[in-house]
Order: structure tokens, then C-alpha cells, then sequence
């Protein structure tokens, strides 16, 4: 199944990864050799992302966890060593987005669960991919799934989504500053509107979408979500062996 080898013998985790860009991330390091671990809050979209992975020979495991509760993060990290042996690549991709309408009019429940997913959950999960790759000789490297939405423009309706993801540029950063020298990059990525249902507006189709985009954005549309894993994966593979705390914006040229 591999066309290229950047990761074979590597185990990477995957968040997020039983749908979207999550899953596309997950079969593109599979592709490259890597063996995958996918987490979820549900069991049955990760078993089929591994069931993609393993009828094209590829290893993968799923394990059911929710970002936000410590101790379920670390016991995806248990469950990733126990069958691969090691963690040497991390996404951190699990995200929500709840809104759409002004900010008054947020409800603390939406408030906190974009916060507690968008936000704790890239913290839970990046300080135990930390512990666990800086005890390894061979260190690793972790990237987060951010947004232009956040650090690198704003859009109506969205204003709490922002500021979680604007908060995971900036603890990328820190966090990268903190651990390069215990063998662990630490970088992100954030997506523009991408063709998942995410980008799409309340009762828009794709093609609405497409129609809209050609005049929104310079690059004409949207970008693809194999694009966003093709970032990822540079970011996490020797190639970019020098990148520490980049916040890679894939967005079509959106904020350019």
C-alpha cells in the first residue's frame, strides 16, 4: 500500500479520526508505512477508518476515548505502546464547532464544550504524548489541528470557536519552546474551509459552497482533505526535522 516510507515503523496517534480530516490524516500516514492509532469518542466511525487501513495491509487500532477526560487520553496512550511498542507521532485533531449565531446569544453549554474539547482536550492530550515521547530515545513529534479561524482571522458567529483555536496556535508555540530540546517538534496547522461539512453554511450544498468560494477566496475554492493531511505529515516527518512551533495556515490564501 505505501508509495513512500516516512513512517514506516513509526506508530502515530490520531484524534479525531473516525471521520473527515481526521480520518484522511490517519490513512495518509498509513500509507506512508507508519502503523495508526485512531481515537474517538465513538467506536463505530473508528472502526471503520481502521477497517479502510487494514484492506489496503495496513496496521491500525481503535480505542474509544474523550479528549477531554485525562485519564481516557492516557489510556489511549497505554493501549498505542502495548501493541506498537512506542508513540512517535501525534495529531491532535478532535475538535468542535458550536454556534453560528452571536456571541450573546451563545449558550454556556456551547461555550464549554467547544472549550473543554477544542482546548483542554489538545492540552490533556499533548502533555501525555510529551511524557510519553520524552522518555523515548528517539523523541517525536506532535502536530495540532488549529484553525485560520483564531490567530489569523475571525467570521461572524464563531467568536467562541476562535478563541479556542487561537489558544491552541499559542500553546503550540509555548509548548514547543518548552520541549524541543527533550526530542519532541511540537507544531500545527490550521485549515481553512475544507470540504467537509464544517465549511458548509446552514443549508448550503457542496455546490452552493463551490459557488460561494470562487469569489471568497484567491485560490477559487476549497482546499482538499488529503491537502490538509499532506501538511500534516510534512510537519511531523524528518523532512521539516527543523520546524518547531509553526502554525502552518492551509486556507487557500483566505488570510493571505
Amino acid at each position: 500500500m505505501t508509495t513512500t516510507t516516512r513512517f514506516a515503523g513509526r506508530t502515530a496517534l490520531v484524534t479525531g479520526a473516525g471521520s473527515g480530516i481526521g480520518r484522511d490524516i490517519a490513512l495518509a500516514f498509513a500509507a506512508e508505512g507508519a502503523q495508526v492509532v485512531v481515537a474517538g469518542r465513538r467506536r463505530e466511525p473508528l472502526s471503520d477508518t481502521v477497517r479502510l487501513i487494514e484492506e489496503v495491509g495496513g496496521k491500525a487500532l481503535a480505542v474509544t476515548a474523550d479528549v477531554s477526560r485525562g485519564a481516557e487520553i492516557e489510556a489511549v496512550m497505554e493501549a498505542a505502546v502495548d501493541r506498537f511498542g512506542s508513540l512517535d507521532v501525534a495529531v491532535n485533531n478532535a475538535g468542535v464547532f458550536r454556534g453560528g449565531q452571536p456571541l450573546a446569544d451563545l449558550s454556556s453549554a456551547h461555550w464549554q464544550e467547544q472549550l473543554d474539547i477544542n482546548l483542554t482536550g489538545v492540552f490533556l492530550a499533548l502533555r501525555a504524548e510529551v511524557r510519553r515521547m520524552r522518555s523515548q530515545s528517539s523523541g517525536g513529534a506532535i502536530v495540532n489541528i488549529a484553525s485560520s479561524i483564531g490567530a489569523h482571522t475571525r467570521r461572524p458567529g464563531a467568536a467562541a470557536y476562535a478563541a479556542t483555536k487561537a489558544a491552541v496556535s499559542a500553546l503550540t508555540r509555548g509548548a514547543a519552546l518548552d520541549h524541543i530540546r527533550d526530542g519532541v517538534r511540537i507544531n500545527a496547522v490550521s485549515p481553512g474551509p475544507v470540504d467537509t461539512p464544517m465549511s458548509l453554511r446552514p443549508g448550503e450544498t457542496d455546490a452552493d459552497r463551490a459557488d460561494r468560494l470562487r469569489s471568497a477566496v484567491p485560490l477559487g475554492r476549497v482546499s482538499s482533505r488529503s491537502e490538509i493531511a499532506a501538511a500534516v505529515l510534512y510537519l511531523a516527518s524528518d523532512d521539516a526535522s527543523s520546524v518547531v512551533g509553526t502554525d502552518l495556515v492551509v486556507d487557500s490564501g483566505a488570510t493571505a
